[in-house]
Parts: structure tokens; C-alpha cells; sequence
């Protein structure tokens, strides 16, 4: 994945039955073990409740990432299946209530990575301590230029095909499973075939970051970028120079109809969200076309650069729902997970053109390049 996110839980659902959806309400708690480097364990607990109207509403709460509350919207019960949909960071739960309503076994799905989350229901006795949150940190000024105070470059040995950049609410950013070129083409938005002259490792050979800025506040994206371009200089010793090449591209436009996007009502200055829910379902939370084009289609789905000409200003919140080909998620060799069964949707150019009022079309055109003059392999920690 190739762009950052912050956390922020809510729960998507269909109306139950009121006896069903009472022997739901109480507090569940249970442990989210997240495969990454290393792996770590994230207590989550949730709180349920029903509305006058016999509405399930609920609230998240993660434990070990600050206590922080993430309340929710709505909830599906239905034949004693709770299903959650996450809009914010593309998250999903599905499990199955027990016959005696104490326990709810199921899987969290975020990325399209499922990972065992069972629920059980908890008593004063056996509920875990939820901290106080911590007042939120003021943006950063948007003109400092933050470096990483301190960040550490391990190898990745894991022959892992995804990807991931995360910045929690320590305020440090990891990158799991990057290659240079992956580093590179985030950092300067550009794609990896935008990359040339550069040296065969820095495609082959992947790492885990973690850095910590030295500014006040929390970061904006491009100062994120810019902490990544400074690291890159340091560590790597990239030098390079921009240069125009014809390729083969998309450029994305508005369609005949004009766009059908909703304006998102975040803090503008706050981090944007991204991910896949399932096989072709991307939701997008406090993001700018020009990310959906570089960062989604460009970074992620297609395989070449992506110019945006909608001329489309602001930040959006939108979910798009397509039918993925073996030509789009280079990151999988061409050999796609199957789609799940019953799974319907249209192709992509025509999600991007009935869901978004946008129009994608391949084409060839002049595109900025970086040549790689020197780079070398990561100095020591």
C-alpha cells in the first residue's frame, strides 16, 4: 500500500431482528494479531448498544494504539451473523454469535489481508482498562521542513508481495516491504516505470523502515514525502536528474456527465485513508483526485504512469467497485487472487465512469522520468 493512514473505526450495517440484535448489546473484547515486522498484538475492545429505534450502534476502541474511541455507524446482525464494514480504513468484520451469546467467532479483513479476530463478551470483572485518549496533536506548520530525527533500515527477507506504510499515533511512520524503486516513486509521485537507469537491486531487494520526525506536530503528506526524499539522499546516497520520455499512460479526465464525488468532511490538513475492503472494492477516505491518480491507480492497480486532467480541486470520500484483470495489481505477477463467488462488477474504466462521473483512456504521451545517476545500498543504522 502506498499511502499513509490514520486510524478511524466505524461500523456499516442492515437492521436486526430486536430480540437478536439485544443479545448483541454488552462489551466484547479480543485480540487483532497483525502480521507485521515484527508482529504485533492489538487488544481491541467494542462496545454495543441499541438505539430507541432498536438500531445497533457500537463504538471501537484500540487498546494498545492509545485507547483511542471510534464510534460507529451502523451494524448488520442477521441469522446471528455480525458483519462490520470499516469506511475509514477499508476494514471488515464478519463472525458468527455463539448459541449461548457469549463469544463471536470471525476474521478482521483490511487490504484483503483476513486475520482471526474472536470476540468475547466481557464482565466488570474481565474488561481491560481503556486509557484516556490523549488530547490530538495540532498539525504541523505547513512550512517546516521536518526531518527523521531517528529511523532504522532493516532487509525484508520475507518474500511477502504486499506492501505497507502506516503512520500511527506515536507519530512514527513504518514501511514494511519496500524496494528503493517502491521508496522512490512514492515519495516523488511518480510510477516505478517513470524510474530508469536505476541499478537491478533497487527493484529486487526490500526493507522495513521506521522513522521518527523531529518537527512539532503532526506532518501533512508532503512533508512525510519530504522527510522520505531527505532519508533517500542520506541513507541510500540517491542522486538523480528529471528528464522527459514518451509513454505508455492513462490519463484521467472528467466525463461527459461531470463528476459524482462527495466532498469529504474531514480536517483537510489530516492524513488521507485507503483500502481495499475486498477483491476490487477500494474506499477511499480525505483524498484528492490527484492521490486517487497517483498513489491508487498509478502506485497500486495499473501498470503505468497515471496524468491527471480533471482539474478537480479538494478532497473526496468515495468508494469504487470493479471487476480487477490479470493486467492490474502488478504486485501479483498477473496471477490474481479468484474473485469471490457471486462477486459482480463492472470493468474498471466503466466503475471510474458510472461511479465517479470520470473518464480513463490509454494513451502515449511525454511524462517526467528520473534518471538514476547514484545510489547505493542503505548505510548502517
Amino acid at each position: 500500500m502506498k499511502k499513509l493512514m490514520q486510524l478511524s473505526i466505524a461500523l456499516a450495517a442492515l437492521s436486526a431482528g430486536p430480540l437478536l440484535a439485544q443479545s448483541l448489546t454488552g462489551t466484547w473484547q479480543g485480540t487483532l494479531s497483525v502480521p507485521s515486522t515484527p508482529p504485533r498484538d492489538l487488544r481491541v475492545v467494542v462496545r454495543i448498544s441499541t438505539s430507541e429505534k432498536d438500531a445497533l450502534q457500537g463504538t471501537f476502541y484500540s487498546i494498545d494504539q492509545g485507547g483511542a474511541q471510534f464510534p460507529a455507524d451502523t451494524t448488520t446482525l442477521q441469522a446471528a451473523t455480525l458483519k462490520v464494514s470499516v469506511k475509514a480504513i477499508a476494514g471488515g468484520y464478519e463472525g458468527k454469535l455463539s448459541s449461548d451469546g457469549k463469544s463471536i467467532a470471525g476474521t478482521w479483513t483490511q487490504m484483503s489481508n483476513p486475520i482471526p479476530l474472536n470476540l468475547a463478551r466481557s464482565t466488570p470483572d474481565t474488561e481491560w482498562t481503556i486509557p484516556e485518549a490523549k488530547p490530538p496533536i495540532l498539525p504541523m506548520d505547513a512550512n517546516a521542513s521536518p526531518s527523521f530525527e531517528v529511523v532504522t533500515i532493516k532487509p525484508n527477507k520475507s518474500d511477502q508481495k504486499n506492501n505497507s506504510m502506516l503512520v500511527g499515533r506515536d507519530e512514527v511512520l513504518r514501511a514494511t516491504n519496500y524496494s528503493l524503486i517502491d521508496l522512490v516513486s512514492f515519495a516523488y509521485d511518480v510510477h516505478t516505470k517513470q524510474i530508469v537507469e536505476a541499478p537491478a537491486w533497487t527493484a529486487i531487494e526490500k526493507y522495513d523502515i521506521v522513522g521518527k520526525h523531529d518537527g512539532q506536530g503532526t506532518p501533512s503528506q508532503e512533508q512525510w514525502k519530504e522527510m522520505l526524499q531527505k532519508m533517500l539522499a542520506e541513507r541510500f546516497s540517491l542522486k538523480f536528474h528529471r528528464d522527459k520520455k514518451e509513454l505508455s499512460v492513462y490519463v484521467l479526465s472528467v466525463g461527459k456527465s461531470g463528476p459524482k464525488l462527495t466532498k469529504s468532511a474531514a480536517d483537510p490538513k489530516s492524513l488521507p485513508s485507503l483500502g481495499y475492503r475486498g477483491y476490487g472494492q477500494l474506499v477511499v477516505h480525505n483524498v484528492t483526485i490527484g492521490d486517487f491518480s497517483t498513489d491508487i491507480l498509478q502506485g497500486q492497480v495499473l501498470d503505468r504512469p497515471v496524468l491527471d486532467q480533471t482539474g478537480i480541486a479538494g478532497k473526496y470520500d468515495f468508494t469504487l467497485d470493479w471487476m480487477p484483470d490479470d493486467s492490474q495489481f502488478p504486485m501479483f505477477g498477473g496471477k490474481l487472487p479468484p474473485a469471490p463467488e457471486g462477486y459482480s462488477a463492472p470493468p474498471l474504466y466503466t466503475a471510474i465512469q458510472e461511479q465517479l462521473g470520470l473518464k480513463l483512456e490509454a494513451t502515449k504521451a511525454p511524462a517526467d522520468v528520473l534518471v538514476i545517476d547514484h545510489v547505493e545500498k542503505p548505510s548502517a543504522n
